[in-house]
């Protein structure tokens, strides 16, 4: 995307990122890429095997992590705790994405930070919600996919649910985050307050499945799985040819 002047334009906020893994890191890179002062936590609590996310200075990690700052901090240590309670008094936005009991063990969750700062906008990313029967379950991407019904509308038909190419509904719960902390951010403006904002793998992934759900709701439609034609269209599709293949999208017959 290209917006002028987009790189500075939330340069006058801050963002504690506590995140891991994608769904959370992609959160926080739209603050770091639109200029925010983003400082990456990592909060040392991992017992021993690789780290979430991946190395450090592989491309992967590279890539979610850009355009921020960081620092380490013992969040299982008081004195951790502390230092970070002073940093999310002067902060904007707080980001993190833990299973949802986690934080308020370690004493961090929006309430707690809130008593410290009224006007911290508390940005969580759960596999299934903070609430509710799965709530302390850890999420992962292709587990949100395939209960939230997107590989069971991928591939070709009958050859069994496919998972997207993409991490869809890591990448979507990090968007969709990042769009609801920036109306809070908006809102505060107008209220001087901050305000919790919450979503899930699962939720965003059962939101984009877009039309095929609102075909369900409203015509209980069970979309197949239609492969590279388009669900309700044509012609649509990827056709053989003697060469390789031809990619057709067209809407009526004024484009054909």
């Amino acid at each position: 995307m290209a917006f002028p002047r987009a790189s500075k334009a939330l340069s006058r906020f801050t963002v504690l990122d506590l995140t891991r893994v994608r769904a959370g890191p992609t959160c926080a890179r739209q603050f770091a890429d639109w200029g925010a002062n983003v400082i990456k936590i990592d909060a040392m609590m991992e017992d021993g095997g690789e780290a979430l996310g991946g190395p450090r200075r592989g491309a992967d990690f590279q890539n979610l992590h850009r355009n921020k700052r960081a620092m380490r901090l013992n969040l299982k240590d008081p004195k951790g705790v502390d230092v970070f309670m002073r940093l999310a008094k002067q902060a904007d936005v707080v980001i993190e994405n833990y299973r949802p009991d986690v934080k308020t063990k370690l004493g961090i969750d929006y309430e707690a930070v809130r008593k410290v700062n009224p006007r911290i906008v508390y940005g969580s990313i759960s596999g299934f919600g903070q609430d509710g029967p799965y709530a302390k379950r850890p999420g992962f991407d292709q587990i949100a996919q395939g209960m939230g019904g997107l590989m069971s509308i991928t591939g070709a038909p009958g050859e069994g649910p496919m998972r997207a190419g993409i991490p869809i509904a890591d990448l979507s719960a990090g968007l969709s985050c990042a769009m609801g902390i920036l109306t809070a951010l908006l809102e505060r403006e107008v209220s001087g307050e901050g305000q919790w904002v919450q979503t899930s793998l699962l939720q965003a992934q059962i939101f984009m499945l877009d039309f095929q759900a609102a075909r369900w709701l409203m015509e209980k439609d069970v979309a197949p799985q239609a492969g590279n034609n388009h669900p309700t269209s044509i012609p649509t599709g990827v056709f053989k040819t003697s060469d390789g293949y031809i990619n057709i999208a067209a809407t009526g017959g004024r484009i054909w």
